[in-house]
């Protein structure tokens, strides 16, 4: 068959045509369906895997993450317990309401057993803040520079939680002595009802 035989198909009898050219359209109309087939469906399933191989990538790395975690997790176990214990102490460093009122009497007694002056001892109001409360106690001391030094660590080694703040030394007008002006601090923890 040549190729002047094709052009001389009846293509609205087919059935009467060449053989070789019926293998020709048969062949043609398969690769049109294997085309038609790959556009419909098998190029959506292709996207579909792309994606999902993404999302593989993507759920491996947050398992591997998990796996360190449970790896770790007894670990994790024992610092939240080590954590709860050091809070628990530092918390009962923190006196409750009842409290402060002989702490401030601790800090008075403090001042005075390390031989200063005491011109003012005002506590200040609380202010509250996120879960602790302050309470500002402020001085006006006068002794000498040792006296302020045995002073701040007494205040420091109270069992409760005082800080000094503003510290400002001037010299008195006889020019022995001189005078402090602080602010001391003491903080306590507020109660569930009180936050």
């Amino acid at each position: 068959m040549t190729f002047s035989d094709i052009n001389n198909v009846d293509f609205n009898n087919i059935g009467t045509a060449p053989l070789t050219v019926k293998v020709i359209v048969v062949a043609f109309l398969i690769a049109f369906i294997i085309e038609l087939g790959f556009y419909l469906d098998i190029k959506n399933q292709l996207a579909n895997f792309d994606v999902a191989k993404a999302k593989e990538v993507e759920l491996r790395s947050i398992f591997e993450v998990q796996v360190k975690q449970t790896a770790n997790l007894d670990e994790h176990k024992t610092q939240l317990e080590e954590m709860n214990r050091t809070f628990g102490t530092l918390l009962r460093q923190l006196p409750s309401k009842t409290e402060i009122p002989a702490l401030i009497v601790d800090i008075s007694q403090t001042a005075l057993a390390s031989g200063l002056e005491a011109k003012l001892f005002k506590p200040g109001s609380e202010t509250e803040k996120e879960f602790y409360a302050e309470k500002p106690i402020k001085l006006v001391l006068d002794g000498d520079y040792h006296q302020f030094g045995l002073f701040a660590s007494e205040v420091s080694a109270l069992p409760r939680i005082v800080t000094l703040h503003d510290i400002k030394l001037s010299p008195n007008k006889d020019g022995e002595k001189m005078t402090m002006n602080a602010s001391a601090k003491t903080y306590r923890y507020l109660d569930g009802n009180e936050k």
